[in-house]
Order: C-alpha cells, then sequence, then structure tokens
C-alpha cells in the first residue's frame, strides 16, 4: 500500500511541471500560427493547384519514357548517380572523423574539437553548399557530388560516433593490456562488429540523399530539380507531373529496397 501510495504522490507531484509544460507548447503554437498568411490565397491560386493535379493524372508521357538526355528516365538515373557517389565519399571520409569524434577512442579534448567541426558542417543547409560550389566548379553533377559528399560527411560521421560510443568497451581494453596501438583497436576491434551498422546507416543516408540530389538541381548541381524548376515556372504542368511521378516512383524502390537491406544487415 505504501508503494501505491508513492506512487500516486509522485503523480500528483508531476500535474503541476506537466500542466506549465502544455501551456507553454499552446503560447508557442498559438504564436506560431501567427506566420500563416491566408489572404494571399487567391482563384488564381486555386485554378494553379488544380492544374498541378491535373499535370500528375495526365503526365508528357512521352517526356516521361523518353529514353534521350532530356528525357525523365536519364535525369533520374543522374540524380541517383550524384546521390549515390556522393553518399559514398562522404561515408569513406566521415569513418575517420567519427573515430576522432568518439570519446571513448581518443582523447576527450580531440574529440571536443572534432565534434565542434562536424557540428559546424551540419548547420549550414546542403543548398547553400550547392550555391557556393557552383562559383568554384560551375553548373554541373560534379557540383551536386561535392554538396551530397559534403553533407553526408556531417550526418554520417554524428551517426557513426553514436555506435561507436555504445560498443562493449571490453574488447578495446584487452587489446590494449596486449599493447595494441589505437588503429589496431579500430582495425580488428572495432570494425568487424561495426562493419553492418555503417553499411546500414550508408543505405539510410543515400535515400536522404537521393532527396536532397533532387532538390540541389534546382541551383544547377545536376540532376532533375533543374528541369522540374523550368517546367514549374513556364507553367507546363504536364512536364512537372511527369517529373514528380518519375521522382516518386524512383524514391519509393529505392526505399523499399533499401529497408529491406538495412533489415537484413541489422538482423542477420
Amino acid at each position: 500500500m505504501n508503494t501505491i501510495d508513492q506512487q500516486l504522490q509522485k503523480a500528483t507531484n508531476r500535474r503541476l511541471p506537466k500542466f506549465i509544460i502544455t501551456v507553454i507548447v499552446l503560447i508557442i503554437f498559438l504564436w506560431s500560427t501567427s506566420a500563416v498568411q491566408l489572404d494571399n490565397i487567391t482563384e488564381n491560386g486555386f485554378s494553379i493547384a488544380k492544374n498541378i493535379l491535373m499535370g500528375l493524372v495526365q503526365p508528357d508521357t512521352g517526356l516521361l519514357f523518353n529514353l534521350t538526355t532530356g528525357g525523365v528516365l536519364y535525369l533520374l538515373l543522374e540524380t541517383m548517380a550524384i546521390a549515390f557517389l556522393g553518399t559514398i565519399v562522404g561515408a569513406v571520409i566521415a569513418i575517420p572523423l567519427a573515430f576522432l569524434s568518439a570519446s571513448n577512442i581518443v582523447p576527450k579534448p580531440v574529440a571536443f574539437v572534432v565534434r565542434f567541426l562536424l557540428i559546424i558542417i551540419r548547420t549550414i543547409p546542403a543548398i547553400v553548399y550547392g550555391l557556393m560550389f557552383i562559383r568554384v566548379t560551375g553548373q554541373g553533377p560534379f557540383t551536386g557530388v561535392l554538396t551530397m559528399s559534403l553533407i553526408s560527411v556531417g550526418m554520417l560521421s554524428k551517426l557513426y560516433v553514436d555506435v561507436i560510443e555504445e560498443l562493449d568497451t571490453s574488447v578495446l581494453e584487452s587489446m590494449e593490456s596486449i599493447g595494441c596501438t589505437t588503429m589496431e583497436k579500430i582495425r580488428y576491434g572495432i570494425l568487424p562488429q561495426l562493419s553492418a551498422l555503417f553499411t546500414s546507416i550508408v543505405i539510410y543516408r543515400f535515400d536522404m540523399n537521393l532527396r536532397d540530389a533532387a532538390i540541389l538541381g534546382i541551383v544547377g548541381a545536376g540532376g532533375i530539380g533543374a528541369p522540374l524548376i523550368f517546367a514549374m515556372n513556364a507553367y507546363r504542368w504536364p512536364e512537372v507531373g511527369s517529373i514528380l511521378i518519375g521522382l516518386i516512383v524512383l524514391i519509393l524502390i529505392v526505399e523499399y529496397v533499401s529497408n529491406k537491406v538495412r533489415n537484413k544487415l541489422v538482423n542477420g
């Protein structure tokens, strides 16, 4: 009975903090709605929305199944290639940075400095990186690859570190007791345990990069984004519909395959 009374007392004591948090969330929600302006919605806007939906229902099949370099299929393959290559490059670069960020592998001051650098990398949006790289390398797929690589480094390093720091350190302690160096501990004691998890994380990042690569095309970083924005600006909604349908189908296929592979890797 004393235990029940204690639980009831704890529940009573938690009511006030929960009430305060609820009120704060509601205030922030109401304040956030002030940014929503419905005055700009006009009949022309509803007409455009209708045309967009009609474009999805009646896409430009000639563009959708066009096998030339200007067709949807080729542009989707280019977008997927940008995302894939950028993910692989970023995944490789992220491995040493992740180990340098893990406080259970390197001294804490070193881990702090590298983590701070990675936080800075993750803070900048992908589209900003794309605009900066365009000034350096010009428009094209190479710009998209560089951007995908950089944003992948920031996020993959963070996810790698989370996995590394959850490792059983008894293996590392045993290797250290027999005089193994840091690189030997990483090579023989850590990487064999992490390969499946790292691969799963990389596949997940590729899934995200595929969406980002489509957006980066808008700023001239290659892929399907540029034709999409050009078609939208010219109000060619059947072309927009064909591009969106192709992009949706590609993302669904990649997501299905990546989920299957990730589940197999994690669950053995």
